[in-house]
């Protein structure tokens, strides 16, 4: 027997999405957005310290 494509609509899901979303997506951005300063941050250290050994 086949399944079907189209599932039943799962609503509570969809208002727990429209919900939580507004919230979810900013935090994700900025913490990314940090993540990403001190990941170049690092790297900048890790440059410099290896240019003043020379």
């Amino acid at each position: 027997m086949k399944t079907p494509i189209f599932k039943r609509f799962n609503f509570t899901m969809a208002l727990q999405w429209l919900i939580f979303l507004p919230i979810i997506l900013p935090l994700c951005i900025i913490f990314g957005a940090i993540q990403g300063v001190v990941n170049m941050v690092e790297k900048m250290a890790q440059r410099m310290w290896m240019d003043m050994e020379l």
